[in-house]
């Protein structure tokens, strides 16, 4: 399994999930088969979020639309927008 971490500040996180929820990439036709989004207990806002994939060429896809999509909003609604493409090697659950 292929996931694209992604990190960045929020001015605002109400502000921030209604563009995510809006879905402008349309995660689900790109190939996203879940994601995860997680916040810093001392930092409310900043986000981390991981997207699943089934293959690394999705990945790499969405990972293009995101940074366009970035450019316009980079300094408005998120900040300094960082991404790694990852493959997970192991999970055990207990």
């Amino acid at each position: 399994m292929i996931t694209l971490h992604i990190e960045h500040k929020v001015s605002n996180y109400d502000g921030w999930k209604q563009v995510f929820d809006s879905n402008p990439i349309n995660r689900k036709k790109s190939g996203v088969r879940s994601y995860r989004i997680f916040r810093p207990v001392d930092d409310p806002n900043y986000v981390l979020i991981d997207l699943e994939f089934d293959n690394l060429n999705d990945s790499e896809t969405v990972l293009t639309a995101l940074n366009k999509l970035w450019s316009n909003v980079d300094g408005k609604i998120i900040f300094n927008p960082q991404a790694r493409i990852l493959n997970v090697e192991e999970t055990k659950k207990y």
